[in-house]
């Protein structure tokens, strides 16, 4: 039997006008698909679980928000009204905003086949800003014997480490210092953080 957290009342009660009857809609359709939901508040908002997050609900001065946990596994097609608000359907200002009930419900059952089987999605992988080898550092580099080579030998994300770091530095005397400390313990061997491997 399903369990509703008198917070989650208190929510919709503390919401504007136009709101109430979308968070009670929302909070109602949940609870007939899902009579084994819970609720809770996390970060502030009402979220439904079952095994795991399902989905929350949250409203703002001028509009609602639902959004699945997993909802790049649950609702294809709405990237582009995902980046109007948070969640998966846009600004909700109005009832007539959301999907129809039975496709929630579609939505929540999925929700809740993932959770029982434990499928997360996958996760992206941030791009990472590519840096060019400053000329002074590869000079730096280059003035000792081996060290260049020994640089490139490294892995790409020490690498990386090490050229952003110079590369990040606001000052030219900074700068000079870094360059000087990375060409010391390159030709050590030794990674930008290696005391902490």
């Amino acid at each position: 039997m399903g369990m509703k957290d008198p917070r989650v009342d208190a929510y919709i009660e503390e919401s504007a006008d136009f709101a109430r009857p979308i968070l009670t809609h929302l909070r109602d359709v949940v609870h007939e698909a899902c009579p084994e939901v819970e609720e809770t508040i996390k970060w502030g908002f009402p979220h439904f679980m079952y095994k795991w997050i399902l989905c929350s609900m949250a409203s703002f001065q001028q509009h609602c928000a639902l959004g699945f946990w997993k909802g790049s596994l649950i609702v294809e097609g709405d990237e582009s009204r995902s980046e109007e608000a948070m969640g998966q359907f846009g600004r909700i200002q109005s009832l007539e905003d959301l999907p129809p009930e039975d496709t929630l419900v579609a939505y929540i059952k999925r929700a809740m086949e993932l959770n029982e089987k434990g499928i997360q999605p996958k996760k992206k992988k941030a791009a990472r800003a590519d840096f060019e080898m400053p000329d002074d550092f590869e000079t730096a580099l280059r003035e000792q014997s081996g060290v260049l080579d020994a640089f490139e030998a490294m892995p790409p994300s020490h690498r990386r480490e090490y050229l952003e770091w110079i590369t990040s530095a606001k000052r030219e005397d900074t700068r000079l210092r870094r360059i000087a400390k990375a060409v010391a313990q390159i030709s050590d061997g030794k990674s930008l953080h290696w005391k902490y491997q």
